[in-house]
């Protein structure tokens, strides 16, 4: 079912959607009045979530967040709820060789690629006070989180997609809302992650190299450039980087997997031998059964100066 149209199905749907607003305002509320307990913190909570589902790019947003603070000498932790792995139970602190089927893909992508100590619960004010116990850190920012009221916070980061907006703008399970539009008046900052609009900060994805995903050799981006390749991606939203590669002068074919798909070595066998390139966050599921042939696209994200200086000022 498409998200971002009104069809019959999305409109069948919508007894099911005012059932699911009605709750969720509900739940709002009553932590406001105190009836459900917010658990407080000794250090700040930086909160990076969106109102929608489906990918509009937190993560990337997560690890330069991270890599900031953590230049700027500050102890720096991330939370997560670890979706796709197979811990449930308890807090993990996730570590580089942490196996990915237990901490799920993007704990381990961003362990990897801030050297920091990264929790992962499904109660996520659990996993912000065994991380602030276990490893002494003064900052914590989450990963999603932003409906998670029993995690206090400090800051709020609402991170929309500029080009998909707010879909049909009905509410799940019908459309893509986790909660109203006019939430994002009550958070601190919002990002978007394509295009401009006022009122919001623009992030750039810039991507940079293709890393070979077994033996780390790196490539320029017009490498495989009139290439026939195999795309893979199982992401919130695979089309966007589908369409960067087919940018960069690919001859691309796509394979959509689920978002947070657990890859096994048999998925990604092809009757051909074209390279295969891949998302940082699909890579790490594919690291111990890799190949010559599989690649990853590394990409950085980019905010402006202006951002981190209002950001610092409410920290």
């Amino acid at each position: 079912m498409d998200l971002n149209t009104r069809g019959i199905i999305n409109y069948l749907l919508l007894p099911i959607s005012g059932m699911f607003y009605l709750v969720s305002v509900l739940r709002k509320w009553l932590y406001r009045v105190n009836f459900f307990k917010v658990k407080k913190f000794k250090c700040p909570v930086i909160v990076v979530g969106n109102i929608t589902v489906g990918g509009t790019g937190k993560t990337p947003i997560v690890i330069l967040l991270a890599q900031y603070f953590k230049q700027k000498g500050k102890q720096v932790g991330v939370v997560l709820r670890g979706y796709g792995g197979m811990h449930h139970k308890g807090s993990l602190l996730v570590s580089k060789n942490t196996n990915v089927y237990l901490s799920g893909d993007e704990p381990l992508l961003i362990a990897l690629q801030t050297d920091l100590p990264v929790m992962i619960n499904r109660n996520r004010a659990q996993a912000v006070e065994d991380l602030i116990n276990e490893c002494q850190v003064n900052l914590i920012i989450s990963d999603d989180g932003l409906q998670h009221y029993k995690m206090d916070r400090d800051i709020e980061i609402a991170v929309i997609d500029g080009t998909r907006r707010f879909g049909n703008e009905f509410f799940l399970p019908s459309g893509p809302l986790r909660e109203s539009i006019d939430r994002l008046k009550s958070v601190d900052f919002v990002i978007n992650n394509t295009g401009f609009r006022a009122g919001e900060f623009n992030i750039k994805l810039i991507i940079k190299i293709f890393v070979n995903v077994k033996t780390g050799e790196e490539k320029p981006l017009d490498y495989f450039n009139g290439e026939y390749c195999h795309g893979v991606a199982g992401i919130g939203y695979p089309q966007r980087f589908f369409d960067t590669l087919i940018r960069l002068g690919i001859n691309l074919k796509p394979h959509i997997f689920a978002d947070h798909y657990v890859y096994q070595q048999s998925d990604l066998v092809f009757e051909d031998n074209y390279p295969i390139l891949m998302t940082a966050k699909d890579c790490v599921k594919c690291i111990q059964f890799a190949n010559n042939q599989m690649w990853y696209l590394q990409v950085e994200a980019n905010l402006s100066d202006n951002f981190f200086k209002e950001l610092e000022a409410k920290l």
